[in-house]
């Protein structure tokens, strides 16, 4: 019997699951894999298991295909409580949205232009390539600009 045990969890380790275009390795638990998708935070993929009801200790390997069409079809259309999103009230419709992988790198770089074409104060600090939410710059984000500026050369003598 104890063998058989030790069969399942090799077998498990030796698949792997793919959910939403990502690959999570069968030895890890469905917990963990979860956050392995871009867009899904370590609370998401907790609601994730309680609403599913799905043991979240459990290794992604022994999931079956209905199960990863389950999880795959509640990311996609996730029902949760709004603060769990990762868009909420969003700027076109309004409404509270939760955005996964390549939709998320997508949304997130439209931002980006639409704040860098009414040339506001972030969207100004993001094409110059400085930090955009306060931070100190007398010391840190040089990036070699002027290497050594204040610094005298020394002189060699004959």
């Amino acid at each position: 019997m104890e063998q058989k045990q030790k069969t399942d969890e090799e077998k498990y380790k030796e698949r792997m699951i793919r959910i939403l275009s990502e690959d999570i390795e069968g030895g890890m638990t469905i917990y963990a894999g979860l956050t392995k998708i871009k867009g899904i935070s370590w609370s998401l993929s907790n609601a994730i298991c309680k609403m599913l009801k799905i043991d979240k200790n459990r290794k992604a390997g022994s999931l079956t295909d209905a199960e990863v069409k389950k999880i795959s079809d509640f990311i996609k259309n996730p029902q949760i409580p709004s603060f769990i999103f990762n868009r909420r009230f969003d700027f076109e419709t309004g409404e509270d949205k939760h955005f996964t992988g390549t939709d998320l790198e997508l949304q997130k770089e439209f931002d980006i232009k639409r704040l860098k074409k009414i040339k506001s104060y972030k969207g100004i600090r993001h094409s110059a390539g400085l930090p955009v939410r306060g931070q100190r710059t007398k010391s840190h984000f040089r990036k070699n600009k002027a290497k050594g500026a204040g610094i005298k050369k020394k002189v060699k003598s004959v």
